[in-house]
């Protein structure tokens, strides 16, 4: 379901601009019942038009467009991009813990926010100070970004890397249940059609193009621009942007996704679970995983500990309901460490405030020379287009 440019004069599209303090609330509400079922359906179909979201949630496209806006301009729903399952096969994804200098992990995170490669950052409730996902194009560049760089800046102590072997699930497939059934089936997808074994090897091969890349940072401040938006800021004719657009998200290089301000959704909490499964066990009970409601994502890693499973909970009681069912369904699942996050200070290039609002763009660039980037590197809300 494309976006078809016809409904756009109220697109709530970031383009580029600062968010509008004023309409920032200092204290900002919890999401509606309304809200919620709209972020549900931009989950569902994040580039669906105002027709086709007012059909399914039954109310007119004004409104749907309208409801966005005020969401987008106060930060607390947006559209943006994550790497597709092809994608994620060609780049190195890893799980970096980092120590911090005592009184130094508010700075830190803030520094390393402004780095392209810092993919998320999370301050943590347990022995290390930062979890961050990190992304980079290859492992040469993941082993200088980590190795050369990062334990060198001010405040950091301690690098630790576990790097992703297998991504069972990422976050930009993790939904809310807001909508009914009936809903759902109007904005859910006809599943893909099975490519052959060499389409997906030839998908495999395939090297994003310098304005792929372009296309990728202007869709991370606004996941919903028209592809006449995307044409005139790329300087490309409409059908260029639209074919590369479309073959991106049909080669499983590039998804779209809605993300939104958890702590003011309902989804407070997040935990990190840091677990031991045989590796005979490990294909099937990654695959299991994936289907709990709660999981955000789940992968098999390098390190002590060959799996990661982080989870959003709407209640700090329910880390050990959670756990409770994961010991009571996987027995050969051994949780090594449990890690609350206390704040998340960046989400897929989105900078995010104290109650998980998006105040600023970072957009990932996985393909620069991490050396590249300055070591006292300092945070802003980089919303500017390159």
């Amino acid at each position: 379901m494309a976006h078809d440019g016809s409904e756009t004069q109220d697109s709530g599209s970031e383009s580029g601009k600062t968010q509008d303090a004023a309409a920032v609330p200092a204290v900002p509400a919890l999401l509606s019942e309304d809200e919620l079922a709209l972020v549900n359906a931009l989950q569902l179909s994040p580039r669906a038009s105002w027709t086709e979201l007012g059909r399914a949630l039954g109310v007119d496209p004004v409104t749907v467009a309208r409801r966005f806006h005020r969401l987008s301009a106060q930060g607390t729903a947006w559209v943006g991009f994550s790497p597709g399952p092809r994608l994620l096969e060609q780049i190195c994804v890893a799980y970096v813990v980092i120590d911090c200098a005592p009184g130094s992990t508010a700075r830190v995170a803030g520094a390393l926010g402004a780095h392209p490669h810092m993919v998320t950052i999370e301050r943590t409730a347990s022995g290390h100070d930062i979890l961050a996902t990190v992304a980079t194009r290859d492992l040469p560049a993941l082993s200088r970004y980590t190795l050369d760089l990062l334990p060198h800046l001010p405040g950091i102590t301690a690098v630790r890397s576990r790097i992703v072997t297998h991504m069972f699930t990422e976050g930009g497939r993790w939904r809310i249940a807001a909508l009914a059934p009936a809903q759902r089936a109007r904005l859910t997808a006809p599943p893909p059609a099975r490519t052959t074994a060499a389409a997906a090897r030839r998908t495999a091969q395939r090297q994003l193009t310098a304005f792929d890349r372009a296309l990728a940072v202007r869709l991370a401040h606004d996941g919903r621009a028209p592809y006449q938006t995307l044409a005139r800021d790329l300087d490309v004719s409409l059908s260029t942007a639209k074919r590369r657009v479309e073959a991106l998200t049909r080669h499983g290089l590039l998804r779209f996704r809605c993300d939104f301000a958890r702590p003011l959704g309902g989804w407070p909490v997040a935990v990190t679970f840091w677990a031991r499964v045989p590796p005979a066990d490990l294909p099937e009970v990654g695959q299991s995983l994936i289907r709990l409601p709660e999981t955000r994502n789940c992968a098999a890693i390098s390190g002590p500990q060959n799996l990661i499973l982080q989870a959003s909970l709407h209640s700090v009681s329910d880390i050990l309901r959670l756990e409770t069912h994961l010991a009571t369904t996987h027995p050969t699942l051994d949780i090594a460490d449990r890690v609350v996050t206390l704040r998340q200070d960046k989400l897929l290039g989105r900078l995010l405030d104290e109650h998980g609002r998006s105040v600023g763009v970072v957009p990932a660039d996985l393909w620069a020379e991490p050396a590249r980037w300055p070591r006292d590197s300092t945070p802003g809300p980089l919303t500017g287009l390159p």
